[in-house]
């Protein structure tokens, strides 16, 4: 398969542009710096300009003839929020998504792909407390709830020729990047805890099934709509601060006040003090078998514990 990827140089991407590869898939990038794809890379891979997602559309070049296209394009979202971070956060998403499709759109039969799998994430359904939550629980009405809506209206604006898969990604536990990056230096002084109370749960997902996942959402028919990339057992915030604890050989007893994290973080604190009990229903119906279901087990394969 000749599969496109926007995004191939982030740990996501450049994860999954790996693992195309040793499976005999040929990957081509999209890079704002084709230079930089070039060296992030490697030499084998065959990487585009696409200069500005928010103001044009990719070269049409990138995309005719591909079987696939996985849409991984954002500003990181783990950021102090401010206007102006914000503004990018939801332009990168909603414009970006906007101008892929289009030159999607403007490829003619038998040269546009059969699918694209456009990222989003679990924030579509706002701060939840221990309810259950499925593909076909409704949007919540905060700020990242309110982007991830805006996202996936773009992606399903596609061919209707086309399947398109919304991958509503949580946690993701890497050795390299996202959450766990964050939280490590604490736990590893020994300072880590439980935050705000702890009851809020997490719907973490190891890197490795994040991957398996958007392979499955490339190769599988019934792969459509909103599909939640999240491990089938999540965990709450507590329970994540004492797996992290075992396996870091670390205390993980201090707990971190809610308004200390807010003072941190400012609004973005909404995301480590509230969080979702997603549960990957449409992935297990797809028969997907994940690589690393446990917490614990997936925490010493990422920490090398």
């Amino acid at each position: 398969m000749r599969v496109v990827i926007t995004g191939a140089t982030g740990t996501i991407g450049a994860a999954l542009s790996v693992a195309l590869r040793a499976r005999g898939d040929q990957v081509v990038a999209l890079s704002r710096d084709a230079e930089r794809g070039r060296r992030a890379l490697g030499p084998e891979a065959e990487v585009h300009a696409w200069p500005d997602p928010l103001a044009a559309p990719p070269p049409a070049d990138a995309l005719r003839g591909a079987d696939a296209v996985v849409h991984l394009l954002g500003e990181p979202v783990a950021q102090r929020w401010t206007d102006e971070s914000k503004r990018r956060i939801r332009e990168s998403r909603v414009l970006a998504t906007r101008h892929l499709v289009t030159a999607l759109t403007t490829l003619a039969d038998g040269e546009r792909p059969h699918v694209l799998v456009s990222q989003s994430a679990t924030g579509y359904y706002g701060p939840q407390r221990d309810q259950p939550l499925d593909e076909s629980a409704p949007p919540g009405s905060d700020f990242l709830a309110e982007v991830v809506t805006a996202w996936e209206h773009e992606a399903r604006q596609a061919d209707p020729r086309m399947r398109v898969s919304l991958t509503r990604t949580g946690v993701v536990l890497s050795p390299s990047g996202g959450a766990l990056s964050k939280m490590l230096p604490f736990f590893k002084l020994g300072i880590g805890g439980p935050v705000a109370g702890g009851r809020q749960y997490v719907p973490w997902i190891h890197l490795a099934d994040v991957v398996g996942a958007l392979e499955c959402a490339i190769d599988d028919e019934g792969a459509a709509g909103p599909i939640n990339v999240t491990a089938p057992n999540p965990v709450t915030n507590a329970q994540l601060s004492t797996v992290l604890g075992r396996v870091l050989h670390r205390p993980a007893v201090l707990p971190v006040p809610g308004f200390a994290v807010k003072l941190l973080y400012g609004e973005m604190a909404e995301m480590v003090t509230t969080g979702q009990r997603a549960r990957p229903s449409k992935l297990q119906q797809l028969g997907y078998r994940f690589a690393h279901p446990e917490l614990e087990e997936a925490l010493r394969d990422v920490l090398g514990g």
